[in-house]
């Protein structure tokens, strides 16, 4: 058992935390405070290959695994949250469903451009009423004249004003709920089909996250997205792999909390020397290390397991669920160490503190996570 990266995934780590440290790293205040989605970074993301890493060559990506794709994630979130959960939204919900799920043709029209970078994927899945219940999604997709006509709304969607291709349930038959929900891929553009209103968040202030609306959107058939009645059970295997660039992201940002505090205590003196040297701020800082290290364990266990071609559902709910947790402590100690200076916008804490709790919310709350892993454990996987 070897718990080490290989010689070529420590060069993709080293790589990825230069490009965020020299690219990403000077405008992440200013991106924050104007809410900015930097998309004149998206072609430098594509050159560097972010936006197709686990796809295969043949289709625009860079080839990579779960493994190496996880390393990208964590070091762009070290850096600024809302990157990297942008690039996961787009390489492990919009572009994985067409790629896990869509047809050749499908893939070479929606996937190679999406992974090449050259357009920005979107997925839809969440509804004003439907959301940890995600089988009462009362979008509908009626037929129509060899296509579906759609009405409703998603919210809460990442790259909902920018995307160019998006993935989106709709329910072919209400009555019978998650059974009768089937995916569809919409494109820019198309009439009937807009992005609502931009939500004024919390934290990852820098990604964009807005509604989707649907109004009378027709599309053809050959935008469907697998069999009807799928798209309910294709959407949970897609969040099997989400989860885990979740806890990437979520492991990111405890990474960088952690290093300021460590960074400020050496730096801070009071009573004549270094916090550092007193007991009460080593004690803090070590548990800060041993949960860090015990959630990247977790996270890159799943992904092991992932690139192994493995069943991955409880593992990736553990290390979501427990990363995500963990990230929000890390984040609120880090505050904690740097005192009243942590509760300021001058010093990092504050930022990695807010961008962390939508860790523990999306793709599945942790209530959400733990009801997964109970029914896991209980039906013996």
């Amino acid at each position: 058992m070897n718990f080490d990266l290989t010689e070529d995934q420590q060069q993709i780590k080293s790589s990825v935390r230069e490009f965020a440290e020299g690219e990403i790293a000077p405008h992440v205040r200013e991106w924050d405070e104007r809410q900015h989605f930097p998309v004149e970074l998206l072609p430098q993301l594509a050159e560097q290959g972010f936006m197709g890493v686990i796809f295969p060559e043949e289709y625009g990506g860079a080839g990579l695994g779960y493994v190496e794709y996880v390393t990208i994630i964590e070091e762009l979130s070290r850096v600024d949250g809302s990157v990297g959960i942008s690039v996961a939204a787009h390489n492990s919900l919009c572009s994985n469903h067409i790629f896990t799920f869509g047809t050749e043709a499908q893939k070479q029209k929606f996937l190679v451009p999406l992974a090449q970078g050259q357009k920005l994927g979107a997925w839809g899945l969440t509804e004003p009423g439907a959301g940890s219940d995600a089988s009462g999604t009362r979008t509908t997709a009626v037929r129509r004249d060899g296509g579906w006509v759609v009405n409703g709304a998603k919210n809460f969607i990442t790259h909902a004003i920018h995307a160019d291709t998006c993935v989106a349930m709709a329910s072919t038959d209400r009555a019978m709920r998650s059974k009768g929900i089937t995916a569809f891929i919409f494109e820019k553009g198309a009439k009937g089909f807009a992005p609502g209103k931009k939500e004024d968040k919390l934290g990852l202030r820098a990604s964009e996250t807005a509604s989707v609306i649907f109004e009378d959107c027709f599309i053809p058939d050959g935008n469907r997205l697998g069999p009807e009645g799928l798209g309910f059970i294709q959407a949970m295997q897609v969040l099997d792999g989400g989860r885990i660039s979740i806890a990437a992201l979520a492991l990111g940002l405890a990474q960088g909390a952690y290093e300021s505090a460590v960074k400020y205590a050496k730096e801070r003196r009071q009573f004549g020397k270094a916090i550092a040297e007193f007991q009460a701020i080593q004690f803090k800082l070590a548990d800060m290390a041993t949960q860090i290290d015990a959630a990247r364990l977790m996270t890159y266990r799943a992904a092991y397991l992932k690139d192994e071609g493995r069943k991955v559902t409880k593992e990736s709910s553990m290390a979501k669920l427990y990363a995500s947790e963990v990230s929000v402590k890390v984040c609120e100690e880090a505050i904690q160490i740097h005192g009243g200076y942590g509760y300021t916008k001058d010093y990092p804490p504050e930022k990695y503190w807010r961008d962390s709790k939508l860790c523990t919310i999306g793709e599945g709350t942790s209530e959400i996570q733990r009801i997964i892993i109970a029914k896991q454990i209980l039906s013996g996987v």
